[in-house]
């Protein structure tokens, strides 16, 4: 039976061919690490390297190549962001107050708890319970003189909602501003600069197209400032000193870095760059409208937006039953693979009002998804609610 994905909330499938042959011609031809040696293929590891931030700094619309640090994933990125600003003024005794929502993701949620032992306290902004949309005055509200970081979810990874980023972003004023863009980068057009972004997380693995193991935090200029290092070790410069540098992005980036991974990330962002987010964007956008009208035939509630507005490729379903079983016979009988459960995301569910039945069953669109996909699962998921129903 063939298998047809629908789970790129997770993860991307498939890759395109380029990030593939990206990777096997950097292990193959090159296998290097940057900055370990003055040789060719050192060297040519840097180049490519900085090629990759160059790309991501325009994709993201940032203004500065050496404040793009890579992670190895979204979650590391946000941890650096998090931990490292309130480490920062935790050391220089401030107090310290952060801003999130019921919408993110267990990314951010559990970096904030683990917090609390050091006596930072937090404000979970709460979204609206139909749509998941947090009203940006409330974010704006919720800042006090203590608050040193708002960390807002651009795309919900339960509901797809895409939160108004640009207007939190303007109400934040001088608090920096941190997006999760796990849902976003790569599907959604972002610009750091006209959306007051001051710090964006992102993973390698999913809207950009590269493989597991690869993410970043691009950083306004000034940022590092206020951010201090969560990791310490050996960079490839200033060796002669035990002290961590502080130039970017060496001060943030110790070890050894997943070049085979950033060489498949490279090329999925140059992928990505060459359709345009916009036309990536009108295309899930089209998979968005006819996955919703199509759904409106058969006995199945869509949790979230209703309509294309304000959201992303992901979609939460409630069938009024254990979603596992039917996220298990849309696998078993045709192929369809979803994702069903909590999404790490509790307050997210909590708001939705879906936790008690245990979650939910997710899909999520890729660039690669056609119309005919789009189809044969709201066919698919017809036929399998009657088979549980049943």
């Amino acid at each position: 039976m063939m298998q047809t994905y629908f789970d790129n909330a997770a993860t991307s499938f498939p890759k395109p061919d380029s990030v593939l042959e990206a990777i096997v011609e950097y292990q193959t031809n090159s296998g290097a690490s940057p900055g370990r040696g003055a040789y060719a293929s050192a060297s040519s590891a840097s180049d490519m390297l900085e090629h990759c931030r160059s790309l991501l700094i325009e994709l993201a619309h940032a203004p500065i190549q050496t404040n793009c640090i890579f992670t190895l994933n979204c979650s590391e990125a946000l941890n650096l962001a998090i931990l490292g600003i309130a480490r920062n003024h935790l050391d220089a005794k401030r107090k310290v107050h952060i801003v999130t929502t019921a919408m993110d993701h267990n990314s951010v949620l559990r970096p904030l708890e683990a917090l609390k032992e050091y006596g930072v306290s937090v404000t979970i902004v709460p979204a609206d319970k139909k749509s998941g949309r947090v009203d940006p005055t409330m974010v704006a509200r919720a800042i006090t003189p203590d608050t040193r970081l708002v960390a807002v979810a651009h795309g919900s990874n339960v509901t797809g909602t895409v939160q108004d980023i640009g207007k939190i972003g303007q109400l934040c004023g001088d608090v920096p501003f941190l997006v999760d863009a796990a849902q976003t980068f790569g599907h959604f057009p972002i610009n750091m600069q006209s959306m007051k972004i001051n710090l964006l997380a992102f993973p390698g693995h999913k809207g950009l197209l590269g493989p597991l193991g690869t993410g970043g935090l691009i950083m306004s200029s000034g940022m590092e400032r206020y951010l201090t290092p969560i990791r310490y070790g050996g960079t490839g410069s200033k060796s002669e000193s035990p002290i961590q540098p502080q130039i970017l992005p060496d001060k943030y980036e110790s070890g050894s870095h997943n070049m085979v991974g950033l060489a498949g990330l490279c090329a999925g962002v140059e992928w990505v760059l060459s359709r345009g987010v916009e036309s990536l964007h009108r295309h899930e956008t089209a998979l968005c409208e006819q996955f919703i009208d199509e759904l409106a035939n058969y006995d199945v509630q869509i949790i979230g937006p209703q309509t294309s507005e304000q959201r992303c490729g992901v979609f939460s379903l409630d069938f009024g039953e254990n979603p596992h079983d039917i996220a298990n016979n849309l696998e078993e009988q045709y192929g369809i693979q979803t994702r069903a459960g909590l999404h790490c995301a509790p307050f997210a569910h909590e708001t939705m009002g879906t936790s008690e039945c245990g979650g939910t069953v997710r899909i999520s669109f890729g660039p690669f998804h056609s119309p005919e996909d789009v189809t044969f699962l709201t066919q698919s998921i017809n036929h399998a609610t009657e088979k549980v129903l049943l």
